[in-house]
Order: C-alpha cells, then sequence, then structure tokens
C-alpha cells in the first residue's frame, strides 16, 4: 500500500508453509537414512558373527564422546532459539556459535577414527580388509557409506548455522521472526538423531 509522501511495505509471511516445507525435507532425510538402516539389518542377520568380529574394531570411547557433543550441540541449538525468543540477540549468537563449534569437534574425532581405521587397512579396496571375511567387509562398507553421509549432513548443518548467525546479525531472523532459525534447529536435531541410531547399531553390536 503507497501513497504520496508515505510508502508502506507488507512482507508477506507464511510461516506455517516454511515449518510444513521442513518437514517434508526432513521426511526425505530420514527416508534416506531409512533404507541404509534396513540394509544394514539384512547384512547384519546374515553375517552375525562377521559383523559381531568387525565391531571389536570400532573405538567404544571415541563413539560415546561423539554422541555426548552432538546431543549437547542440540541443547546448544535449542538454547539458541530461546535466547532469541527472549530478545536476547548476543546470547541466541553465542550458542549458536558453540553449536558450530561442537560440529567440529566431532569431525574432528570422526577424522582421527577414520584415519585410525585407514592406517591398519580397515577401508573400502585395501588388501587387508578383502583377505576378511565377507561379512566383515560389508560392515565397514556400510559403516564408511553411513558415517560418511551423516558426517556430511554435520558439514552442511554447520554450514546452516553460520548463514543463521549472518541472518542475526542483520535482523534478518529477530525476536519476531525466527522461523529460519527454527528449520536449522529441527535439521539438526535430525543430525543428531541419526548418529544416536548409528552408535549402537556400529559401536554396541553385543
Amino acid at each position: 500500500m503507497s501513497s504520496e509522501g508515505n510508502v508502506a511495505v507488507h512482507v508477506h509471511r507464511d510461516d506455517e508453509a516454511s515449518k510444513l516445507g521442513m518437514w517434508l525435507f526432513l521426511f526425505t532425510e530420514l527416508t534416506l537414512f531409512g533404507g541404509l538402516f534396513l540394509m544394514y539389518s539384512v547384512y547384519r542377520y546374515t553375517h552375525q558373527a562377521d559383523f559381531h568380529l568387525a565391531a571389536q574394531n570400532m573405538n567404544t570411547f571415541i563413539g560415546a564422546l561423539n554422541t555426548a557433543i552432538l546431543l549437547t550441540s542440540s541443547l546448544t541449538m535449542a538454547l539458541s532459539i530461546t535466547a532469541l525468543q527472549r530478545g536476547s540477540k548476543k546470547l541466541s549468537l553465542s550458542f549458536q556459535a558453540i553449536t558450530i563449534f561442537f560440529g567440529l569437534i566431532f569431525l574432528v574425532n570422526k577424522y582421527f577414527e577414520w584415519s585410525h581405521e585407514f592406517h591398519i587397512g580397515n577401508f573400502p579396496g585395501s588388501e587387508s580388509l578383502l583377505n576378511k571375511s565377507q561379512g566383515e567387509i560389508l560392515f565397514f562398507g556400510l559403516y564408511y557409506v553411513m558415517t560418511g553421509l551423516h558426517g556430511l549432513h554435520v558439514i552442511i548443518g554447520m554450514a546452516v548455522i553460520a548463514v543463521m548467525m549472518k541472518f542475526t546479525i542483520n535482523n534478518v531472523i529477530t525476536r519476531t521472526n525466527y522461523v529460519k532459525l527454527e528449520a536449522a534447529g529441527l535439521y539438526w536435531h535430525l543430525v543428531d538423531v541419526i548418529w544416536i541410531f548409528l552408535f549402537p547399531l556400529f559401536y554396541l553390536i553385543s
């Protein structure tokens, strides 16, 4: 609406549609990992002994540490939204930055874990792994595909949160308009939930 000497700009926001779109996107992500979980279940059922043997190579401490890190990062992400809702922009930015930091620590731990497996020859195509049983080969193949894909999602999540920080600084995200930050939070929580399933599948096989 406009008149001479006075222009009023109305910005249309459809928050419910945005949230629905985000949930649909998350559903596609769940479908992707759900298919991988199903594949894992089938191979584990047909190669139970080999999967148990291969899992002994996993570093349970690092896996548990990374679980604690991601769970804490979910808390800091939620706190960033709460802080913004209460009008504390600086505190929200701090929590967003901490969440990214936790994501980075997770990736560093995963790098050292993968490096160790590569060092001892447990990687696809290596002579050492090819000399193992079919079940062990399948275990490590699934391990690298599923944790690698998850790691990619962590990187994407960190990038998205970094963009949210920029939006917060520039007041694109505000106390009354924080749907984008909520969407980023939902994505990050999904990344954490996926890891909660991956951790016992690869590290806690008994």
